[in-house]
């Protein structure tokens, strides 16, 4: 009997333990996924600055503009014309806009505050890159009178951060699961198509497009991991200063 009572709690011992070592290498292999993503788009973003843009080297331009190509048609091009709408600021901002609004009415102001603190940080360098590479645009292009810079790609840049902070408000809601999978499916292939399209219609070089994709991950991932932080330590300093007012 006495064997039997001191097993029990050794047995719950030995399975919180399990579960612990569970959550740390899931905790441990999400860390790494993170890092080496953030590390891969910082490499590939410097590649292409360095290689591509300075060194005026067009050979991954050039294999890629090839390929579409083949597969380009009028049908095509009208197709990403449409596209191309969803990286545009005439869709961008309204769509921000309403965001930010639909947060300020639900009084969670620091969400809208957030969120207009990325897209405008995001926009300021956006600029700031065109303006210190000055790269020039590709010839032929289908869409005409667009007289800024061409890296790197504001379509790509600006859709993939307007849809990544979608996908982030998508998964901190009540949907089913597999609700949120597919609409995070269904934006990532958005923003995938509205970069494309951006090559299609050879207003930018493949690897503008790239080099956009590549920067706004590298600026969503800070960009959460500073609000987080921020949002920890408001927590801690309200937790004291509710700790203060009770004593």
């Amino acid at each position: 009997m006495t064997n039997r009572k001191k097993a029990i709690p050794q047995f719950g011992k030995e399975r919180s333990q399990r579960i612990r070592e569970g959550v740390f290498k899931h905790l441990t292999l999400k860390l790494a996924a993170i890092s080496g993503l953030f590390v891969a788009c910082l490499y590939t973003f410097g590649y292409i600055l360095a290689e591509v843009v300075y060194e005026d080297e067009k050979k991954i331009d050039n294999s890629i503009f090839t390929f579409f190509d083949k597969i380009s048609s009028d049908r095509l091009v009208e197709i990403m014309k449409s596209l191309t709408f969803f990286g545009s600021h005439i869709f961008l901002l309204p769509a921000y806009s309403l965001l930010i609004l639909y947060f300020i009415a639900r009084k969670k102001y620091r969400y809208g505050l957030h969120i207009a603190i990325i897209a405008l940080s995001s926009t300021a360098l956006l600029f700031a890159l065109k303006n210190i590479t000055r790269r020039s645009r590709p010839d032929m292009p289908f869409v005409k009178d667009i007289t800024n810079f061409s890296f790197p790609s504001g379509h790509a840049l600006s859709a993939f951060i307007f849809f990544s902070i979608y996908i982030y408000i998508v998964w901190h809601g009540h949907l089913p699961l597999q609700l949120k999978w597919i609409y995070t499916a269904f934006l990532c292939a958005l923003a995938a198509a509205v970069g494309a399209s951006r090559i299609v219609l050879r207003v930018h070089y493949p690897t503008d497009v790239i080099a956009g994709f590549c920067l706004g991950i590298i600026w969503v991932m800070s960009s959460f991991w500073i609000m987080k932080k921020i949002s920890k330590n408001d927590k801690e300093q309200l937790k004291v200063a509710e700790a203060q007012e009770t004593l």
